[in-house]
């Protein structure tokens, strides 16, 4: 995954896969990485990883097409 750059990263699995729909529906390769621990799912995140030479459209993108209200 050393070509792949992290765009975004969240605890919630449905943001991360939102903002991935979102990234492939303009083009851009995405996958989400699952960093929580194994046994209780209760630290870590996910993380969603782009190709490194489409990280700055990508950042871009989520900045201003995807908000998520809290």
């Amino acid at each position: 995954m050393e070509s792949w750059t992290r765009v975004f990263e969240d605890q919630n699995q449905i943001r991360a896969e939102i903002v991935k729909g979102v990234l492939e529906e303009n083009g851009i390769s995405a996958i989400v990485m699952n960093k929580k621990e194994t046994v209780y799912k209760l630290y870590g995140t996910y993380e969603v990883m782009v190709p490194h030479d489409q990280t700055l459209t990508a950042l871009q993108l989520i900045q201003n097409e995807i908000s998520f209200q809290h």
